[in-house]
C-alpha cells in the first residue's frame, strides 16, 4: 500500500505537480478549501490549497510500486520534504482527518453583514467610517456614509472597505 509523504511544490504550481504526478501513476492528495477572493474588484468563491506549496503523495515500498526517482524531476515539484536524509512520513490517520476537514470546510468569507461598521480604505473618503448596506450585484458594495450630518448611500469596490475592529 505504501506510506504518505509530503511534496514541496513550486510557487502556485500545486495543481500542476498533482496532475503530473497522477499522470505518472502516483496516488496524491491536494487538500483544497473554498475561500472568497477579490478578483477584478468582485468577490468570487474559489478553491485554493489548504497548505500552499504542499501536497501529499503515497509512495509504495514494494517491487510493484512506481520508483521514487521521477518525483524530484516532475514539473511543478520542488522537492520531497525530508528530515535530514529521511523522507517525512505522514500518518494515515492525519491524512484521513484532513480529508474530512477539507471536505466540510466552510468558505472563508470576507463578506460583511448589513449594518456592520466598516472603514473606507481607498478613494476620496479614505479613513471615513461607514455602515455596510449590501452587495449591489454589479461587483460593488453599498455603504452608508454620514457626511455633514446626512446619511448618503455610496457604491464602492469591495476592496475599498475593511471591517472596523
Amino acid at each position: 500500500m505504501g506510506n504518505w509523504y509530503l511534496i514541496h511544490t513550486k510557487m502556485r504550481q500545486e495543481r500542476v505537480a498533482l496532475e503530473n504526478l497522477e499522470r505518472q501513476g502516483f496516488e496524491c492528495f491536494l487538500p483544497l478549501i473554498r475561500a472568497e477572493k477579490l478578483r477584478r474588484g468582485a468577490l468570487q468563491v474559489v478553491q485554493e490549497p489548504l497548505f500552499p506549496r504542499y501536497l501529499f503523495i503515497r509512495l509504495g515500498t514494494g517491487l510493484e510500486s512506481p520508483s521514487w526517482a521521477p518525483v524530484r524531476s516532475t514539473v511543478g515539484v520542488s522537492r520531497l520534504v525530508t528530515f535530514g536524509q529521511t523522507p517525512a512520513k505522514i500518518d494515515d490517520e492525519l491524512i484521513a482527518d484532513i480529508r474530512v476537514q477539507s471536505g466540510s470546510a466552510e468558505v472563508q468569507l470576507r463578506h460583511f453583514e448589513p449594518g456592520e461598521p466598516v472603514m473606507v480604505t481607498d478613494g476620496p473618503f479614505v479613513g471615513v467610517e461607514a455602515i455596510y448596506q449590501m452587495t449591489d450585484g454589479e461587483g460593488r458594495v453599498m455603504v452608508l456614509l454620514n457626511i455633514l450630518s446626512k446619511d448618503v448611500k455610496m457604491a464602492v469596490a469591495p476592496a475599498s472597505i475593511r471591517k472596523v475592529r
